[in-house]
């Protein structure tokens, strides 16, 4: 059986964290989540937990080094025919780059899943967020979507000429877009 590494790519409050869930629920495969593990670093009083911090809260991308540590020290710990799921560390041309060098390193077949929806609907979406889990980052959307333009369509374009791209319309029910990256991956 062919081993499994899926990354997933799109902007903010697109539903990669929910998309990543669902998939890992059906699945089985874990989730390692680049979001996550800086929130954690933000809580650390340390230089930089207080910088990851400071970064976050006004919408600004963390250095691309700093997620491509965290990307390749989980890599490297997993067990070569483990199937894994990646959310949010391929934001930046050089993390993308370092995504495919590693993978063609290790000999790992890899899919990056792009959840596009508009940004009326990211503001939509992320104001519903705000009644029930709010983050502190969900208060500098314009900033967040102006990092997204810069650094992160660049990015899916370097995954779209290398093949790997699966695009899934991110505007419809969680449930339809869980089913489609399923179909999508030969998993149905």
């Amino acid at each position: 059986m062919e081993t499994h590494t899926i990354f997933f790519v799109g902007k903010p409050g697109c539903g990669k964290g929910t998309q990543a869930k669902i998939l890992s629920e059906k699945t089985g495969w874990p989730v390692i989540s680049a979001g996550q593990q800086f929130r954690t670093l933000a809580t650390e009083d340390t230089p930089v937990g207080r910088k990851v911090k400071l970064e976050h809260e006004v919408g600004l991308l963390q250095p691309h080094w700093l997620a491509m540590h965290l990307y390749l020290k989980a890599l490297f710990a997993l067990p070569a025919d483990t199937n894994v799921i990646f959310d949010g560390f391929n934001r930046k041309v050089p993390e993308a780059e370092l995504v495919i060098d590693s993978m063609q390193w290790l000999e790992r077949s890899f899919s990056v899943i792009h959840l596009p929806i508009s940004d009326d609907e990211v503001v939509r979406r992320i104001e519903n967020r705000k009644q029930t889990a709010a983050r502190p980052d969900d208060g500098v959307v314009p900033e967040r979507l102006r990092e997204y333009a810069i650094y992160t369509t660049p990015a899916i374009e370097l995954f779209r000429k290398k093949g790997v791209l699966i695009e899934v319309d991110g505007e419809q029910t969680p449930e339809k877009i869980a089913e489609d990256i399923r179909k999508a991956l030969g998993l149905t």
